[in-house]
């Protein structure tokens, strides 16, 4: 299996150069050349994820060295479980997925330590320290530092909004210290977004420093995202005898897009239904043909606060033509005040505590019509209620437990180094480290 650049069909590498680089030297962002074709009927079963996870991945490994470590690298990042929660109290067959139950209590766990356990077994071109660059609007960067953290042969930055994400997120992004620096920039996500892409074509800095991303723009990042699809939905196939459908709060597309993956490999999963926050990027494509990233504005969902999400364009690649990509997919916005409404209605009515993000897919699902909820849905909850205490708690009138590992991150001082929106900050940064 070979890895292309979206913006040159004529670049291509294996899956560990794809992985290690991150983004292609164009500034395109990696994709298969083609997808593989599963057979449900021939796949493990849903109960081991890490012997699942291996048999998906297994042939975009093919050809590549990584092929012979897939079960240890699985073993090793899928070891939390996944639960898929039935709601009883719905109007229909509904579930949840909960993708919370990793060390950072985000769905952003299974990539960032897929990423780290391949990394790990890549060979690099020479015996510098490898550096993680990654911007982050909220759980990734907490998920990539914790997956990097004490690594001997790797140095994590992480560029974060400054005031733009939950107090929890914030001590999640701040409290590591030794080989990992957590930059406080003075700007939006897609400023930080910005800064690791400008980061990634500065032939002076590449020179100087060995980069490689963790951010979703790594295709190293979506391909263990599937996994957790395949197992809802060979599980819910199985029980029910359809093809579930789900609904994905997302931002920077990258959820959303492997789940496309996954269902266009032949995985039993119906209608997707992307739910953004009030950046309206994606859904304001799917009505005109016309895209026009902006500035992204501040949400309650900050880790969906997203003007010009770089998934879109491997979503474009793979469905170039707009008639039909409207066909694959559709998206709802949702307010802040409908957020709220959310999570205060479905706490009482449903017995489920969401956090904002997930509260943008329960709202989707409650706008169907009763015909559109009779099919069996499944919402993606991305993130522990926890985690954003200060939104959630006033709105359901009493505290949400705070998982254990979560509290321990809680616990420890934060670290962090406030910069402005430039890409001459980041690079004194990056050789300050590298020196």
């Amino acid at each position: 299996m070979r890895f292309e650049s979206t913006r040159d069909s004529k670049h291509e590498v294996g899956l560990s150069e794809a992985i290690s680089r991150g983004l292609a030297p164009d500034g395109g962002l990696y994709v298969p050349e083609r997808l593989p074709q599963f057979d449900p009927a021939q796949m493990p079963g849903a109960e081991d994820l890490s012997e699942l996870a291996a048999c998906l991945i297994a042939p975009f490994a093919q050809g590549d060295a990584l092929a012979t470590h897939l079960d240890e690298i699985t073993a090793d990042a899928f070891n939390f479980s996944v639960p898929i929660v039935e709601l009883d109290r719905a109007s229909g067959p509904l579930s949840v997925l909960e993708l919370f139950h990793g060390p950072t209590a985000a769905f952003k766990d299974f990539g960032a330590r897929f990423l780290a356990a391949s990394l790990q077994r890549i060979a690099r071109p020479d015996s510098r320290r490898l550096t993680i660059l990654v911007a982050t609007s909220g759980d990734t960067g907490g998920a990539v530092a914790a997956a990097f953290y004490d690594r001997p042969w790797v140095d994590v930055v992480v560029l974060y909004p400054k005031g733009r994400v939950s107090a929890r997120q914030e001590k999640q992004l701040a409290c590591w210290g030794r080989n990992v620096q957590t930059l406080s920039v003075d700007g939006t996500f897609d400023d930080c977004q910005r800064l690791v892409k400008q980061a990634f074509v500065d032939t002076g800095l590449n020179e100087a420093v060995l980069l490689s991303s963790a951010n979703s723009i790594n295709v190293g990042r979506l391909l263990p995202q599937m996994v957790y699809y395949a197992k809802a939905s060979l599980e819910l196939a199985q029980q029910d005898g359809q093809a579930p459908n789900f609904i994905v709060p997302t931002g920077n597309l990258g959820n959303a897009l492997a789940c496309i993956w996954a269902r266009e490999a032949g995985l039993p999963i119906g209608k997707i239904v992307l739910a953004t926050n009030e950046n309206q990027s994606v859904p304001d494509f799917l009505d005109s043909g016309e895209w026009t990233p902006r500035p992204s504005v501040a949400t309650l969902a900050s880790a969906m606060d997203v003007g010009n999400p770089s998934n879109m364009e491997r979503l474009r690649w793979l469905f170039p033509d707009w008639s039909r990509l409207r066909q694959q997919v559709t998206a709802v916005t949702v307010s802040d005040a409908e957020i709220r409404e959310t999570i205060r209605k479905d706490h009482e009515g449903l017995g489920q505590t969401w956090c904002p993000h997930t509260a943008t897919a329960a709202f989707a699902y409650s706008r169907m019509s009763p015909q559109r909820r009779a099919e069996r849905w499944v919402l993606v909850a991305t993130a522990h209620p926890a985690k954003f205490n200060d939104i959630v708690e006033p709105l359901i009138g009493e505290p949400v437990p705070v998982p254990t590992a979560l509290a321990e991150l809680l616990a420890k001082p934060s670290l962090q180094t406030e910069v402005p929106a430039s890409l001459g900050a980041l690079r004194q940064v990056l050789l300050e480290r590298a020196a």
